[in-house]
């Protein structure tokens, strides 16, 4: 049961095999959100969340609602209820989260995509940790009607596959009629982050990519980007503990959480409502200041995760996000593509776009693929 939480025969037919996180409703399959306290009162959704219907003009076989951290709140990778999707690389390994089930079930080879969410780095975290690619869309660009939230004014649905081409096709099904850049990426900037620090290996991996695909690197730094990182932090504290406020307000249904996530959402709480209004000021003056930068370059450039997958052990230890999470906060489309590091794992290489700048972003991440071969 790890990977998916409600397997689905998919029937015959050419389409794609399709896993959907465990947030997104499908019609006549209750939706959990990866907990008991939901799961127990759940009941069959009556129709699909608005963004299945590409997918369903699109022939795509729906194989199951997949797995993902309770209540899409962390990035670990670990569902105490439901288990833990496995990593494929190593099953003592982070799968990454949230949508863990999602990146398993396309790396394992169950699905050919998935359908997965995105608020803090829940697409690009385990695609990067698994060995796959995922897409976290522009804020806005694909409705979330009728998906749990978690935090609605960050929430994001994207696509994730284990190669590019998947990862287009993907996005062509959450969004009928899409097409890629017929123009070339030159142009990037690669972003170094003070204050972060990078396995070596991840760095050398990324930058030997650029290398090989022939584009023209500008070095640049962004002094704010852990202010980012900290403000995406307390608005999907704040807006979490209100989405959930019911969950931990019936005694019954809070003895159903786990108590990590019952420990989470305590916490989230005591964000109050003007220290999530300072933090989405701050997002305003981010959004605009990482948008200028696509003035003078096409295409920013970082790591996906700072470092390789950590031990199940340390997962809920480990600061996965602090290089996805900025993006969240500035509404930007950002693309995760696995890239050899010269170890038994890959590392995860992310492409951060303008807004709706998602085919600019697959078409320089088809590119980067070519140049590996």
């Amino acid at each position: 049961m790890s990977t998916l939480i409600t397997p689905m025969d998919p029937g015959p037919g050419a389409g794609p095999r399709l896993a959907v996180k465990d947030l997104i409703d499908v019609v006549g399959v209750p939706t959990t959100a990866g907990c008991r306290a939901v799961a127990d009162e759940a009941v069959p959704a009556a129709c699909d969340a608005p963004c299945m219907a590409g997918a369903r003009m699109g022939g795509a076989r729906v194989i199951g609602k997949a797995n993902l951290v309770e209540l899409a709140y962390g990035s670990h990778g670990i569902n105490e209820y439901f288990g833990t999707p496995v990593n494929p690389f190593d099953p003592a390994l982070s799968p990454g989260g949230s949508s863990s089930g999602c990146a398993v079930a396309v790396a394992d080879g169950s699905a050919e995509l998935a359908f997965g969410s995105d608020t803090g780095g829940s697409i690009r975290v385990p695609a990067a940790f698994c060995g796959t690619t995922g897409l976290k869309t522009t804020y806005g660009r694909i409705s979330t009607d009728g998906v749990w939230g978690l935090a609605p004014s960050l929430d994001t649905i994207g696509p994730m596959a284990r190669d590019m081409t998947g990862l287009v096709l993907g996005m062509s099904l959450l969004e009928p009629g899409f097409t890629l850049e017929a123009s070339d990426v030159s142009l990037v900037a690669r972003l170094r982050v003070p204050g972060i620090e990078v396995d070596p290996a991840v760095d050398a991996a990324v930058d030997r990519v650029l290398a090989l695909a022939e584009l023209q690197v500008v070095e640049i730094t962004m002094p704010d980007w852990p202010a980012a990182y900290e403000a995406n932090v307390v608005i999907t504290a704040w807006e979490a503990a209100q989405v959930n406020r019911r969950l931990m307000q019936d005694p019954s249904l809070r003895s159903k959480l786990s108590p990590t996530i019952a420990a989470r959402l305590a916490q989230a709480a005591l964000v109050s409502e003007d220290e999530a209004a300072a933090a989405r000021r701050f997002g305003v003056r981010w959004s605009n200041c990482i948008t200028a930068l696509f003035q003078r370059v096409q295409v920013l450039v970082v790591p996906t995760v700072a470092f390789f997958p950590p031990p199940l052990e340390m997962a809920r230890r480990s600061r996965n996000t602090t290089l996805t999470q900025p993006v969240n906060l500035a509404g930007l489309p950002a693309l995760t593509i696995p890239v050899p590091s010269g170890r038994r794992l890959p590392a995860g290489l992310q492409l951060i776009g303008p807004a709706n700048g998602e085919a600019l972003l697959l078409t320089t991440g088809l590119r980067l693929e070519s140049a590996l071969g």
